[in-house]
């Protein structure tokens, strides 16, 4: 059994990882952290774990000397940089759910996440933990960075078309509307039911959100020339998944029925991406609780653009179960292992 540390574990995306790896037949949760409700049983915070192997929340130093095959770190922007570092200095194998070594440097990260990074030296080792594009990267990897919600989504959606010289890589728009629950546990006053039922809020508009450097740098490197995207979050008045709409220019003429091969050829090999047949867009509902993304093609022809629609579960493909995934990856494991459950419906 893989044995795994949960440090940050009474969030939504620990709550998840604990979610997903109660079900998980060949890894177990050794200790769960949460300084707020140590001593506490998850299941109390979180009534839907009652019935699964129960897990009393403990404090960050009581773990410490715990030996554990890998610890997943699910703590807000900021704080996990210098956990990370601890763990890896302990040459403990790490999945780290926050935006702290997602980027290429200290200067990005400062530049975006408008703080300094305390352990600047591990960000070239991190691996990028979005399987579909660092599968044998990932397997050979001590540190992985888990990616965004928001990235998985554009990412997803737009590789096959700059890969396969189908798209220009100017003039990108993405539009993506999330759910409550990327906002984390904490109430504000933007994400209370009377602010936010019945209503739809972009937010961080005009380049300013700290995930547009991370899409980039992967859309440019599919691309293999610099690629700039406008890039528009929402926040919505559902509990969990993000919907995205990405308008992109076709590089010439070309039929629907030619992209749909070309991505559908590029996920044949990728258990989590259904690409919908012609005239198929995703709804959210349709991956509620799953780890699956769903992409619909549309060609507009008189604007000579293609309409991609992507849709995931932002705590589990956007997060804890990408997670999941990852650790399956790293350990071997068929990496559908403990997520082929299908999405919840209605």
């Amino acid at each position: 059994m893989i044995k795994t540390i949960i440090v940050g574990a009474s969030g939504y995306t620990g709550a998840e990882l604990l979610r997903l790896l109660a079900g998980h037949p060949d890894a177990i949760v050794i200790a769960a952290t949460s300084e707020t409700y140590a001593g506490q049983a998850a299941s109390v915070l979180y009534p839907h774990l009652a019935g699964t192997p129960d897990v009393e929340f403990v404090r960050l130093d009581q773990v410490a000397k715990m030996a554990a095959d890998v610890v997943f770190t699910a703590l807000p922007h900021g704080q996990s940089m210098t956990i990370v570092g601890d763990l890896a200095d302990k040459h403990q194998r790490v999945i780290d759910l926050s935006g702290d070594f997602r980027l290429e440097s200290a200067a990005a990260y400062s530049e975006w996440y408008k703080m300094p990074h305390s352990r600047p030296e591990l960000l070239g080792s991190a691996v990028y933990g979005l399987p579909e594009l660092n599968k044998a990267e990932i397997g050979n990897a001590d540190l992985v960075s888990n990616p965004g919600c928001y990235p998985t989504s554009a990412l997803l959606a737009l590789l096959p078309g700059l890969e396969s010289n189908l798209l220009m890589p100017e003039g990108i728009v993405v539009d993506s509307i999330s759910g409550v629950s990327g906002a984390g546990r904490a109430a504000n006053n933007t994400t209370h039911f009377c602010g936010r039922s019945e209503s739809v809020t972009a937010y961080k508009a005009g380049g300013t959100h700290q995930h547009i450097p991370e899409i980039e740098r992967y859309l440019s490197a599919a691309a293999e020339t610099p690629v700039t995207i406008s890039f528009t979050p929402h926040l919505g008045s559902f509990s969990r998944g993000i919907y995205t709409t990405v308008y992109a220019t076709l590089t010439r003429p070309v039929a629907l029925e030619e992209i749909l091969d070309a991505y559908k050829s590029r996920y044949a090999e990728q258990p989590f991406v259904n690409v919908l047949p012609a005239g198929g867009l995703p709804e959210l509902k349709a991956v509620r609780g799953s780890n699956f993304c769903h992409i619909g093609l549309a060609v507009d022809e008189r604007a000579g653009r293609l309409v991609i629609a992507s849709a995931i579960d932002n705590l589990v493909k956007g997060a804890s179960g990408q997670a999941v995934q990852n650790m399956n990856i790293m350990f071997g494991l068929p990496e559908e292992t403990g997520l082929e459950q299908a999405a919840i419906w209605p």
